[in-house]
């Protein structure tokens, strides 16, 4: 079992990223998975999901819009599309499984990857 996030880095505000979850084990490819973002001081937050197949997503409000999550299950990998970031972005991002419709579903998951940090700033 093995997450790895990459993709993260400084942009400044109105700029994108792409974030990629590279993982290892059924348990991924064959549950929901969603972006989970932690800024300093703050819980951590579900900020798009997506199920097995990717044909359900949802987003938090704060994202809606601008935010794009998909999978490629033949590579083992998610995806999250960031447009228009804003400072109120900038957060350590993390990828893991995930409840669509319940943000406290990360509270039950013992396991995570090391992130990959998001700064939005000019």
């Amino acid at each position: 079992v093995q997450l790895v996030e990459s993709g993260g880095g400084w942009v400044q505000p109105g700029g994108s990223l792409r974030l990629s979850c590279v993982h290892s084990g059924s348990t991924f490819s064959y549950n929901a998975m969603g972006w989970y973002r932690q800024a300093p001081g703050m819980q951590r937050e579900l900020v798009a999901a997506t199920t097995t197949g990717g044909g359900v997503t949802r987003y938090a409000d704060s994202v809606a819009g601008r935010f794009t999550i998909s999978r490629d299950k033949a590579k083992n990998t998610m995806y999250l599309q960031m447009n228009s970031l804003k400072p109120e972005d900038t957060a350590v991002y993390y990828c893991n499984l995930a409840d669509p419709w319940s943000s406290g579903y990360a509270d039950t998951l013992s396991y995570w990857g090391q992130g990959t940090q998001v700064t939005v700033s000019s």
